[in-house]
């Protein structure tokens, strides 16, 4: 068997749960003084068996477990546990069925130890005949502490010979031989106490003697009771039969009356049943009178629910109407601006026109006089600015019809998908309340009229932004005109000034 690993939980300075690997070879451990390395020996002579709380540097056994300190606090149980390389199968026969073996021994403070050897409790006893079978143990010299080497060099006879049996492996046998010692002086005292034993039951014996003669005198007087108690039993019995017959007449009286009344009962046991045959029928009139009510009950909750479902949907029909003639008031607001702005354009064209006459005729005085030129060039300029300002109010004014018309055309498609909505609502409001329905087809009707008007105004709208083009390209053309016959001055005005 090898030393595989140790396992310590809560033992002196070890209070979380550390693991050593000893590993094939030579294992140290290195730290400074005060870091718990004679903690990690003290850990494998107590998981093997120690007893004395002298070797093990404490006062008690329970010192072993970890007593605190100011940031942490003390545990109240310690737990060792040796892992053992058992592959060679050296190990006891109660013990040799695995190739590992785990030894643990457990402490809780006014608890005691406990000992395991793969799960299973076993004795102390077992446990060091354990070691002591693989020449090793709590006490073996193999385990050397400071100083035990001047020890054994100073040693008794009696110290070097368990050296020695511990050097050769038979140990175990010597620890063995002394348990049959003690059993065998126990066999000797339990002789010696048989003897005082067999002593008490000669002494015994004559008082059995003196006993048994009691005992003969006392069966000669129990067959004269038991005569006598015969005698008596037979005077009892001849009462005890005169007592039955008696008892016997008041049976049958009793039977006769019984009979009666189990004819009383077998009646009424038989209305009973028919009681019993007509119940189920009317217990189930009854459930189906409840599941109509229920029915009923439900019907009249859905109807009250479908008539506030309607109420509501009736109301926010009409918020969408008076938001429908709203918007058609709006459009039709913007149909009469865009009219307005049209007949501006054409006061303006009319302006433009005469301008552009005016300055026909400057530029043909020009032509007669140098000063007559000079002051055509001049209204010329002006008429020029005059057109240009013009032209780009109408071009705002283009696009802001422009916008107007967009916003008519999502207005009218907005219209469109709530007329869709209101048509499919009135479907499903056609399906759920029959009597609003002639209301509803009325209201869908007129938003429908609406709906035509509003597309109306539109497409007035669109042939009026027609229009507008149409004057703005006949008004660029006077605006053109006017430019050339401005730039034709110029040069005339540079040519005379020259």
């Amino acid at each position: 068997m090898k030393f595989t690993r140790l396992r310590i939980v809560g033992f002196k300075s070890f209070v979380e749960p550390t693991d050593f690997v000893i590993e094939p070879g030579l294992t140290g451990v290195v730290g400074p003084n005060g870091c718990g390395k004679s903690n990690l020996t003290e850990a494998l002579r107590w998981v093997m068996g120690e007893t004395s709380t002298r070797n093990m540097r404490a006062g008690g056994m329970e010192d072993v477990i970890f007593a605190g300190t100011n940031l942490r606090p003390a545990r109240n149980t310690a737990e060792v546990t040796l892992f053992l390389d058992n592959t060679a199968r050296t190990a006891p026969a109660a013990f040799n069925d695995s190739d590992a073996l785990q030894i643990s021994r457990r402490i809780e403070r006014d608890g005691g130890s406990t000992y395991r050897v793969n799960g299973r409790e076993v004795r102390a006893r077992d446990v060091q005949l354990l070691f002591a079978d693989a020449s090793t143990g709590a006490r073996s010299p193999a385990l050397v502490r400071q100083g035990q080497i001047s020890e054994i060099i100073s040693a008794k006879p009696m110290a070097r010979r368990r050296l020695l049996e511990d050097a050769a492996g038979i140990s175990g046998l010597h620890t063995r031989r002394h348990e049959t010692e003690l059993r065998l002086k126990a066999a000797e005292s339990n002789l010696e106490r048989l003897d005082d034993v067999l002593a008490q039951i000669a002494t015994q014996l004559d008082g059995l003697k003196r006993q048994a003669k009691s005992a003969i005198r006392y069966r000669q007087l129990s067959a004269e009771i038991k005569e006598t108690e015969a005698l008596l039993f037979y005077r009892r019995y001849l009462e005890s039969k005169s007592a039955v017959e008696e008892a016997a007449r008041a049976l049958d009286l009793e039977t006769r009356q019984v009979a009666a009344r189990t004819e009383a009962q077998a009646a009424a046991s038989k209305e009973q049943a028919l009681a019993a045959y007509e119940l189920p029928g009317l217990r189930d009139i009854e459930a189906k009178a409840a599941a109509a009510l229920q029915r009923l009950a439900s019907a009249r909750e859905a109807l009250d629910a479908e008539e506030r479902r309607a109420v509501e949907r009736t109301a926010d029909l009409d918020r969408r109407m008076a938001q429908l003639g709203d918007d058609i008031t709006r459009e039709r607001g913007i149909d009469a601006e865009t009219d307005a702005v049209l007949e501006r354009l054409q006061g303006e064209e009319a302006t433009l026109t005469a301008e552009n006459a005016r300055a026909a005729d400057a530029e043909i005085a020009a032509r007669d006089r140098l000063t007559a030129a000079e002051r055509a060039l001049n209204q010329s300029e002006h008429a020029f600015a005059a057109a240009t300002a013009v032209l780009a109010e109408a071009n705002a004014k283009r696009n802001q019809l422009e916008r107007a018309v967009r916003e008519a055309v999502e207005r009218l498609g907005r219209i469109e998908k709530e007329i869709a909505s209101v048509e499919g609502e009135t479907v499903a409001l056609r399906a759920s309340a029959g009597s609003d329905v002639e209301a509803l087809r009325a209201a869908v009707a007129e938003a429908k009229l609406d709906d035509g008007a509003a597309e109306a105004a539109m497409l007035a709208a669109e042939h009026r932004h027609a229009d507008a083009r149409a004057a703005e390209a006949a008004l660029r053309g006077p605006a053109d005109e006017s430019e050339r016959a401005a730039h034709k001055l110029e040069t005339v005005a540079a040519t005379l000034a020259n």
